[in-house]
């Protein structure tokens, strides 16, 4: 049985948090060991981003890994790249290991594009020969040839990322490990990335994917950790995983819209609260396809509204519209009195191709305009799911701009055909 190329045995990293500490002077330095036996010393507050971190990814292994912001993924990926220590437990590493974690990171800012391909392939223990071997290819897919001989300072940072990530692709890592930097790039570069990477996984090199993309996690990845509280709650299959996320639920599944933009008057009603549940009624921001959503708006009528209207519009990623629900189309309409309220609107089926989508609510009175309306409300994720039972035509579709899905039934028959006079 071959030996892992990452094994992490026990990980844990503590942060100390709390005043920052400035530089002192040699007279307050002794001032302070002099007096500081009269002084109660304030307890140091720490946090633990990894605890107790325990896991293998075998050579050739595609993994994910997912959780919550805070959970500890980008922490865990910055210990076995090695930029980090552990506070305790070790990461033992088989092979020549190249990163992707934050913009910025491996690059000399005053050397230009050329030159920190080169550097970046030295420090992977790369010869100049093999470095010159793939040199074309990263620069055609960085795309980047025209400031090649630009000091990379001066780079934008979907330029820096494109240059960055074609290095850590191309000069041939054993081991690739991916943050979610992706997210800085346009849909085509990411598209792009994702095909690259699963090129690399398909090459037979081994890869661990952080991200919040679950449907990239379930197309690259055919194991996924998900990390809660810093620790491995799941190790399992990318879809079960994906599903273990899911059950986690998200703060921003609850908003007090109080925080966010508003447009309109807000002379007649004010939407205050907003929460998105599944069909068991628990937070979530993250549905499967076909999957029951329901979102529940709270708000407060300051004067009589006439047939009032609450609806919620469904958008894609960048912000085009696809499906409006309101409360008056499905024959809710009534007048409403100063007070409280809350609205349901319960969606049978998510009837949306795995992608991110947004959410924006409104409230108005019969004859006018919104007299509150707020465009960005929060998002939320749809996750494929076996819903025709060819998962392949899903992935084929979803990652091609569709947006919409919508069941059909096919039929087909053999007929004679006619023989023409």
């Amino acid at each position: 049985m071959n030996a892992p190329a990452i094994r992490t045995v026990g990980l844990s990293k503590r942060f100390r948090i709390g005043r920052r500490v400035g530089y002192k002077s040699l007279r307050e330095s002794l001032q302070n060991a002099a007096t500081g036996v009269f002084r109660r010393r304030r307890a140091e507050e720490t946090i633990w981003a990894l605890s107790d971190v325990s896991f293998e990814v075998a050579p050739g292994e595609a993994v994910g890994v997912i959780g919550r912001n805070g959970a500890g993924k980008s922490t865990l990926l910055k210990i076995i790249s090695r930029i980090t220590e552990p506070t305790e437990g070790r990461v033992e590493l088989r092979g020549r290991v190249g990163s992707l974690l934050e913009v910025g990171t491996g690059f000399h800012l005053e050397l230009t594009g050329r030159e920190n391909i080169f550097l970046s392939g030295a420090i992977l223990g790369m010869k100049r020969n093999e470095i010159v071997r793939r040199f074309d290819e990263i620069v055609d897919f960085a795309e980047i040839e025209r400031f090649l001989n630009t000091p990379v300072k001066h780079y934008s940072t979907g330029m820096y990322l494109r240059l960055a990530f074609a290095v850590a692709a191309h000069l041939e890592p054993e081991i690739l490990l991916v943050d979610e930097v992706l997210a800085v790039g346009d849909a085509a570069f990411q598209k792009k990335c994702m095909g690259k990477m699963g090129d690399v996984a398909r090459g037979g090199r081994t890869v661990l994917f952080v991200s919040h993309n679950l449907n990239a996690v379930m197309e690259l990845c055919t194991r996924a950790v998900t990390l809660e509280g810093g620790r491995v709650a799941f190790d399992g299959p990318a879809a079960a995983a994906v599903g273990k996320y899911l059950e986690q639920g998200e703060v921003r599944a609850q908003l007090d819209l109080d925080t966010l933009d508003h447009k309109g008057p807000r002379a007649f009603a004010r939407l205050r609260t907003f929460s998105l549940h599944d069909r068991d009624g628990r937070l979530a921001t993250c549905f499967m396809m076909r999957d029951t959503m329901v979102a529940r708006i709270g708000l407060d009528v300051t004067a009589r509204l006439r047939n009032a209207e609450v609806g919620l519009k469904v958008s894609s990623r960048y912000g085009t519209a696809i499906h409006y629900f309101t409360s008056t189309w499905e024959g809710l309409r009534r007048d409403l009195e100063p007070g409280s309220y809350v609205f349901e609107v319960e969606v049978p089926e998510v009837l949306l191709y795995p992608g991110t989508y947004q959410i924006g609510l409104w409230v108005l009175r019969e004859g006018s305009a919104a007299d509150d309306n707020v465009p960005d409300v929060t998002r939320f994720e749809v996750v494929k799911s076996d819903v025709t039972g060819h998962p392949t035509t899903i992935e084929k579709y979803a990652y091609s701009g569709c947006e919409v899905y919508a069941p059909s039934r096919w039929r087909a028959q053999r007929v004679e055909r006619e023989e023409r006079t």
